[in-house]
């Protein structure tokens, strides 16, 4: 069994990581806490359910910025829309972009909601792999014949 503790070591050590570099915050653990073994896919379906609406809200900003005369109330919008959801998942990084980028809007501020949809962007992807890494590193656990342990 030393390959399943030293994938619980490994998978421990890298969940570790992504909340000591602000990937992710408390809401992700109680997110975990809602998992059990009659929704064992529970953290994964919900975080693809965020990736899913994170991207359409991503393509909408692109979108709503690209316009002439900018809607900033619809722009808005999709920045609370963006911030509820990756709060809901832990994803606290995306989160105070967002916050950022809100302030933006208020002002009427188009190069700083640009330059703010950009960050999103950059750290949306980088929470995107962390959280695919994660999975995968849980699946070789699985697959090894070890459990999670929260």
């Amino acid at each position: 069994m030393y390959g399943v503790s030293q994938l619980q070591r490994q998978l421990a050590e890298y969940t570790s990581s992504l909340f000591e570099e602000g990937f992710l915050d408390d809401q992700f653990n109680q997110l975990q806490q809602l998992q059990d073994e009659s929704n064992p896919d529970f953290v994964v379906e919900v975080v693809t359910l965020f990736f899913e609406d994170a991207e359409r809200l991503l393509n909408e900003l692109a979108k709503a910025l690209g316009q002439e005369n900018i809607d900033f109330k619809r722009v808005d919008a999709h920045v609370r829309q963006l911030k509820g959801s990756s709060s809901s998942i832990g994803a606290q990084r995306v989160q105070k972009v967002c916050i950022a980028f809100r302030n933006y809007c208020e002002e009427k501020n188009v190069e700083g909601c640009l330059n703010s949809l950009q960050e999103i962007k950059q750290e949306y992807s980088l929470v995107k792999s962390k959280f695919e890494t994660l999975f995968k590193m849980e699946q070789q656990l699985f697959a090894a014949g070890g459990s999670v342990t929260r």
